[in-house]
């Protein structure tokens, strides 16, 4: 069997490895479904990126969610081609239909990671290998940020002193500045097009004009506002980083995850007045949990005083932060968690499996996973009336246990 966790360290192959993972693990796991190269790359194709400053504790945060030993090292750029891994999504629901539906086996879903060498101040300017990260950055579709919550003599920080707040300007500058300089090319290309009264193109650049005064105020792309759907889709044309949705990882001390301190009271602060998630973990302890086995795991948590590692919590959220729901599968032969978007609608769903699937897909038999657990079995929901037939409008809710009905 393909192990759950797999770590490319090198970007150029990453695409053609990551096709040929997911049609073996479909073929190996599933034991019936082939799919193909383009079925391949939507599967995985959504991804969430580590940033922050060189020797904030990315690398060690990644080595823990994959259970990989990728270079860790005190010194900056020790990681300069991204590493790439894909993670379980930790589902407790996934035991509970195992062991309901005495299955064969159980597949859990997973969400992709990747590790982008820290940025620097000048980055936009190309500074440190600016440019090359930035673009590993533009190439994912949210952004984990990790920042320094502790204090060490012995870990060397970049700029000499921990500060989170001055680490989150340094890298959100630089991330605007690029953005800003992606507005003002297509400006230029725009406003060629506007001088010939072309309506579209003076629409665009009026929004552009709007984008570029906010880019320079500092702010980022999250924060602007599209008066309508037509400039919403103009702006992600642009594929700025800074619209991209953000969490914080406050990497602290063992003291700082039990009871917090003033640094990750900062974060705290600041995120929430973004609108934005913080997650304070111990990067070091998660890494030492990581290499234990389930019972020694458990031991550990427990001396620790807590209930499940962080990276559980981290793996969630970047899931959530991704726009990514669950759904289910469940029977004797396999119990499998399925992703997809959230507001997918049952025949896309569907797709997720099996292309043919979407394409004769002919009605969906669904139920809450809740019901089924309180209830206690398939039959009793069914004997609840709670056992639903949707068509092709349904919108999948997280937790859905589906079965559908196709012809091709």
């Amino acid at each position: 069997m393909i192990p759950c966790t797999r770590v490319w360290p090198c970007a150029r192959t990453r695409h053609w490895l990551r096709t040929f993972a997911v049609l073996f693990n479909r073929c190996c796991l599933a034991g019936r479904v082939i799919v193909t190269h383009s079925e391949a790359h939507t599967a995985m194709g959504i991804a969430c990126g580590i940033v922050g400053l060189p020797n904030v504790g990315k690398s060690t945060l990644f080595n823990a969610l994959t259970s990989n030993n990728i270079e860790a090292a005190n010194y900056p750029f020790c990681t300069i081609d991204p590493n790439v891994g894909i993670v379980n999504v930790p589902d407790p629901r996934l035991n509970e239909l195992s062991v309901g539906y005495q299955t064969e086996r159980t597949v859990p879903t997973t969400v992709e990671f990747v590790d982008i060498a820290g940025l620097v101040e000048g980055a936009a300017k190309g500074e440190g290998l600016g440019n090359q990260f930035l673009s590993h950055i533009r190439a994912v579709d949210a952004i984990a940020h990790v920042v320094r919550c502790f204090g060490d003599d012995n870990v060397v920080h970049v700029s000499g002193s921990v500060n989170p707040i001055r680490d989150i300007d340094i890298i959100e500058t630089e991330l605007v500045l690029k953005d800003l300089d992606s507005a003002t090319k297509r400006m230029e290309t725009v406003t060629k097009k506007a001088r010939s009264q072309d309506k579209e193109a003076k629409d665009e650049l009026e929004m552009l004009q709007r984008l570029q005064a906010h880019l320079n105020e500092g702010k980022t792309a999250r924060s602007f506002h599209c008066n309508n759907d037509v400039e919403l889709e103009q702006m992600k044309a642009l594929f700025l980083l800074t619209a991209k949705p953000q969490m914080y990882i406050c990497n602290t001390d063992e003291a700082g995850v039990k009871n917090g301190n003033p640094l990750i009271d900062a974060v705290r602060a600041r995120a929430a007045a973004e609108g934005a998630l913080v997650v304070p973990i111990c990067a070091k302890i998660e890494a030492e949990i990581a290499q234990l086995d389930q019972a020694d795991r458990e031991v550990f948590l427990a001396d620790l005083g807590m209930e499940e590692p962080g990276l559980d919590r981290v793996i969630r959220e970047a899931y959530s932060l991704l726009g990514l729901i669950t759904y289910l599968t469940a029977g004797v032969k396999e119990v499998r968690a399925w992703t997809v978007k959230k507001n997918s609608t049952a025949p896309q769903a569907a797709g997720v499996i099996h292309s043919d699937f979407e394409r004769g897909f002919i009605r969906a038999e669904v139920m809450k996973y809740d019901d089924w657990k309180r209830l206690g079995s398939e039959q009793a929901v069914k004997d609840a009336g709670l056992y639903r037939t949707e068509g092709k409008e349904y919108i999948v809710h997280d937790g859905d246990i589906m079965h559908f009905r196709f012809n091709v």
